[in-house]
């Protein structure tokens, strides 16, 4: 029987138009796939959300990308209304936002993380709260959304007159110079591991998405023990965090040891994101990839 499956896309987040394109790609491979598919742009009305949510589809693609539709709030509101939907539930979603929390599951699954300190933004403005380079990061946006490098050189202010728009506090984390690593996670199996390079500062939000922003090598080109290793912390991570679905670990490998930075659970579904390349690399074709995100939607009871 055809399915009827409600695209969550949008949002109002500093990510909104990397989710537009996610969702317009992944609805338009479950229609292809044979889905009746229904495209909702999610504004911060909630009564319009459940509206358009009536009669209720049988399953939600949740193509929402930062806060409110990454960190656990719209997984809460479908949690009530009993609608299965794609990638991590409430808690695991919560958890993985929240950078400080997430690094304090992952250290205590015996997971290498990098050492920080959560400062306020006029202190991290004032004074360098550790040695130089570090870097700054709000503590729960996704997609490198206000990430800062500091570097030893560096003699320029951290923020914009304008100030930090991303909360009082936020997290200085010692910089790990290596190579950007990520692996995806499908269910509990990692699937590959991809090196990222770019002529960027660093794998910024526009090395993310724009085009020739960056360049992914799948499988990486590293040692076989060292890309055990990266899948193995992976695996370790997305369990850690209680993820189910599709997740994505990113980590960093300074030719000695793996640190793990952060999971992501609503990687990108771009034509340019890393999820769809491994997919790939596997056989696993981009309609085939959502077809089994589908399958493996729930909801929290």
């Amino acid at each position: 029987m055809t399915r009827h499956i409600a695209v969550l896309m949008g949002g109002w987040s500093a990510e909104r138009e990397v989710s537009l394109v996610t969702g317009a790609a992944c609805a338009n491979a479950l229609k292809s796939a044979g889905f009746v598919v229904t495209s909702i742009d999610v504004q911060r009305d909630m009564g319009s959300l459940l509206t358009r949510l009536y009669p209720k589809p049988d399953i939600v693609f949740n193509a929402l990308h930062g806060r409110y539709g990454e960190d656990g709030c719209v997984q809460g509101l479908l949690d009530i209304v009993g609608i299965p939907y794609t990638h991590s539930g409430l808690l695991a979603s919560a958890l993985a936002m929240d950078k400080p929390m997430a690094k304090s599951l992952f250290a205590a699954a015996g997971i290498p993380v990098a050492e920080h300190v959560i400062v306020s933004s006029d202190e991290a403005r004032a004074v360098d709260v550790m040695e130089r380079p570090y870097v700054v990061k709000p503590l729960n946006e996704g997609s490198s959304v206000g990430v800062h490098i500091v570097r030893r050189s560096d003699n320029t202010p951290l923020f914009e007159e304008s100030g930090w728009p991303y909360g009082e506090r936020v997290m200085v984390e010692k910089f790990i110079d290596g190579r950007e690593l990520t692996v995806a996670v499908m269910g509990d199996k990692p699937v590959a591991v991809t090196e990222i390079t770019t002529g960027r500062t660093f794998y910024d939000y526009d090395a993310k998405y724009a085009d020739g922003g960056s360049v992914h090598v799948v499988p990486a080109e590293i040692d076989s023990d060292v890309y055990n290793e990266t899948m193995r912390l992976a695996l370790i991570a997305h369990r850690a965090l209680g993820c189910r679905g599709v997740s994505r670990a990113d980590l960093r490998y300074d030719g000695e040891n793996l640190y793990m930075l952060e999971v992501n659970t609503q990687p990108g579904m771009t034509p340019t994101s890393l999820v769809p390349e491994q997919a790939a690399h596997i056989g696993m074709s981009f309609e085939e990839l959502v077809t089994w995100m589908i399958g493996h939607a729930e909801y929290d009871l």
